[in-house]
This record gives structure tokens, sequence and C-alpha cells, in this order.
């Protein structure tokens, strides 16, 4: 059995292993792959791997052997799904892997936007802090998060996570999702289409997969519903 990865290096640059694939057929790793490289490269297939790597119909279409194609990711929009399908070739995900990750990436930058840390603290090497009159020295204004509306567009795992530590910070909730789900055992929380929470919110972080009914959602529409703040 072939197993090819089309971009190992955005997921292993050399302090991993590929052992656990290895053991399951023959493997070929490249680091990454242009367009043009990934017909030859995916041809004797019979599984095929990527993170980034777009999978086309274009792609899709040439191959003979492959029945299974993974996403090294949570979205998979790099792959030409319904060209798949027709295919009958099998494609999954990894959707839990980045959840605690996309958590701190995400307020990691709403810190940075509220609190102005990396600013702030060029301020203070630069010697602003030292030749200030007062203790108390600030360059730009400071926001807190207590009490400031969420909305969050896509309320799956990653989206429930983001809640749990909004709530922790003091936040009022607003979700958005297709189907909801029992949300009852959050304070300050409610539902709402997405143009009514892009009305109500201050701060807006959106964790749904990009899809055709998803692209371009936000949109110079619904950015013009949004608060001055």
């Amino acid at each position: 059995m072939n197993i090819v990865i089309l971009d190992g290096y955005t997921l292993n640059p050399g302090d991993l292993t590929w052992e656990g694939f290895e053991k399951l057929g023959t493997l070929t790793v490249y680091d990454r792959s242009a367009p043009n490289e990934v017909p030859e490269r995916a041809k004797d297939a019979d599984i095929l791997l990527t993170n980034k790597t777009p999978l086309g119909q274009d792609i899709i279409s040439q191959l003979t052997k492959t029945a299974y194609i993974g996403v090294l990711a949570t979205g998979y929009n790099v792959v030409d799904i319904d060209a798949a399908k027709q295919k009958g070739i099998t494609v999954t995900n990894v959707p839990g892997y980045g959840t605690d990750s996309v958590v701190q990436l995400t307020f990691a930058l709403l810190l940075e936007l509220t609190l102005r840390v990396q600013r702030h603290s060029d301020s203070v090497m630069d010697g602003k802090w030292a030749r200030s009159a007062d203790f108390c020295f600030w360059d730009y204004p400071l926001v807190e998060l207590a009490n400031k509306t969420m909305g969050i567009i896509g309320f799956g795992s990653i989206g429930e996570r983001i809640a749990d530590v909004a709530t922790a910070f003091g936040m009022n909730i607003i979700g958005s999702k297709r189907h909801h789900t029992d949300q009852s055992h959050r304070k300050n929380f409610r539902w709402a289409t997405v143009p009514e929470l892009l009305a109500q919110s201050d701060v807006v972080t959106i964790h749904s997969p990009l899809t055709a009914e998803t692209k371009g959602l936000i949109n110079k529409e619904n950015l013009a519903l949004m608060k001055p703040t």
C-alpha cells in the first residue's frame, strides 16, 4: 500500500516520527508540493494525505488508485468533497486536534487588542515610562472584557471552549449555529441569528468551517451591522 504525504513539513519539521504510517505501507513524504507537482506525486497513492495542499477536481479526476484522502487538519476546504465522492474516495479530517490551541490564540489576539501589550512593552523599552511624570503610564486606552459581549459564530467544540473562557473573563455570550444545542448551564448566554449577533456584540469570533454556505459570510453588508466600537 502506497501512502503519500504531500506537505509533511508543516506537520513534522523533524521532531516527530512517521513510524505509525511506515508500519502501514510504503511511505513517501514530501516537505511541500507545488500545484504542478501534485498529479505526478499522487498518481500511485492508495492513501493520500494533505495539510494545506489543495486537491481540487482537476487533481482528483486523475487519481486512479486512491481510496482515501486524509486531511491532516480540521478545515477540509482544501479538498473538493463532491469530486472525491464521485470517485468513491473516502475523505476525513481531524476535527479536535487544535481546539485548545485555537482558543489560546483567539484570546491572545483579543488581549493584544484590548491591552496593547506589545505596544506598551515597546514604549517601556524606549524609555517612555521612565521619563513619565506619573507612575501609571499608558499610551493607549485599556479595555476590560468583563461585561462586554462576545458573539461566537460556529458553536461546535471550539466555539464552546471559547465561550467557557469568555465566561471566565465575565463576558456575555451570543451564539449562532444552524442547529441549537442545550446551553442552559451557561450564564449570560443566548442564541441569535448572525445579523443579530453582529449588531449586538462587542467582539465577534468565527469558528465555523469554510463551506459554500459560510464563504463570504463576513461581507460589507454584515460588517455594517456591527457596533462602531
